[in-house]
């Protein structure tokens, strides 16, 4: 049996009192990023925007197998948000219509969830009305008369089926029950516990043909959306997700495979999953903090740094000790830069002479590493 098939369906259960801890937990870290992000400077908090919304997007696709370009995401997750560094380059059908979803998720979380709401999320994400080369039903629960089944296929052996979605005909009512729900237990229920039964309930109808975990995800979004009274992005829960997808396939299993309402340990892990985002958001924060102090304070003592220069210090900072292996070379700062080799030895020699670059080895093996500390009169970071 399934869990849609429970004599209690869906009168989900959990055990607040288990779920507590790991609630207080998860509100503290969420509480801890939301009031570093106050502090941030507006490009700064602009970044991080920018860097959940691609996050976000990247990761919902992963977890169904699909790969979306990082810069093409960037720049149109730049673009939605009027960042100044939106780059032109050729939209992408799909990375449009991820955004697109999760776009319309946090905009629309003031209005009320209905049937045409989750159509048109379904819909935008297949824009041609076909997944891959298979036509498929858009815009619409599905209808067709075979169970909806998920399996794995074996090669000469029946398959396996993981999971058996109701019948296409109970889909309307079964979804009609979920909007109702979602609607009425806004404030009602723990945010976190609301988006976490969301997410479970809308996977167990598997309501349409495909997508039906990037729309449950971006229910999520709405979810928490409405829970933070916010309409800001700051940190990707599906990006937790994928991290852990293993823990996600197991949990969407565990919960929707038995016909038991109790499903306290899928809450306790999605709870977890917030966690580890507001957390991983924070960390993201604290880093552009310091950044943004490491720039401050050396533009204010060495304000002599070319262009160059500065170029290629951010691009050092960025990549970290293992981004050059062994450091930069003259040929890698003549190639970032754009400058002569003449050029680029003087003003590697210039940076060592000002103490932010140490040089290791001699002739084709010369390096220069960034020595961030050592740019500063006082060690300020």
């Amino acid at each position: 049996m399934f869990l849609w098939q429970s004599p209690q369906w869906p009168e989900f259960q959990f055990d607040l009192v288990a779920l507590q801890p790991l609630l207080a937990a998860a509100r503290y870290a969420q509480g801890r990023a939301m009031g570093l992000a106050s502090h941030l400077q507006l490009m700064d908090l602009g970044a991080l925007e920018l860097q959940g919304w691609a996050d976000e997007a990247i990761a919902t696709a992963q977890i169904e197998g699909e790969t979306l370009q990082v810069n093409s995401v960037r720049a149109s997750a730049a673009r939605r948000l009027g960042l100044a560094d939106a780059k032109a380059l050729e939209r992408d059908a799909r990375t449009e219509a991820t955004l697109d979803v999760l776009q319309a998720a946090i905009e629309q979380s003031q209005q009320p969830l209905s049937h045409d709401t989750l159509y048109g999320w379904q819909a935008a994400l297949f824009p041609t009305g076909r997944s891959g080369i298979q036509k498929i039903r858009t815009g619409a629960y599905r209808d067709h008369a075979e169970p909806m089944q998920i399996v794995t296929p074996r090669m000469g052996k029946p398959d396996i089926v993981h999971y058996q979605a109701p019948d296409s005909a109970d889909v309307p009512a079964q979804m009609t029950r979920l909007i109702d729900w979602f609607n009425s237990s806004l404030g009602k229920t723990d945010g976190l516990v609301r988006a976490a039964l969301a997410h479970l309930w809308l996977e167990a109808i598997h309501p349409f043909e495909d997508g039906n975990g990037r729309v449950g995800r971006a229910l999520v979004e709405m979810a928490l959306a409405q829970d933070l009274k916010t309409d800001k992005r700051m940190w990707s829960l599906s990006q937790q997700m994928w991290l852990d997808r293993a823990g996600y396939y197991a949990q969407l299993q565990a919960a929707t495979g038995q016909a038991n309402m109790d499903v306290t340990p899928w809450v306790q892990w999605f709870v977890g999953c917030v966690h580890k985002a507001a957390d991983a958001t924070w960390g993201h924060m604290q880093a552009a903090m310091r950044k943004t102090r490491f720039w401050s304070e050396l533009r204010e003592q060495h304000p002599q740094l070319t262009p160059t220069q500065t170029k290629a210090i951010n691009k050092l900072y960025d990549v970290g000790p293992d981004g050059f292996a062994n450091g930069i070379s003259t040929e890698k700062y003549v190639n970032l830069c754009r400058v002569s080799r003449a050029t680029a030895y003087r003003e590697l020699t210039a940076l060592c002479e000002m103490g932010g670059l140490v040089q290791t080895g001699t002739g084709r093996g010369t390096r220069y590493q960034l020595r961030v500390r050592d740019f500063f009169r006082q060690n300020h970071l």
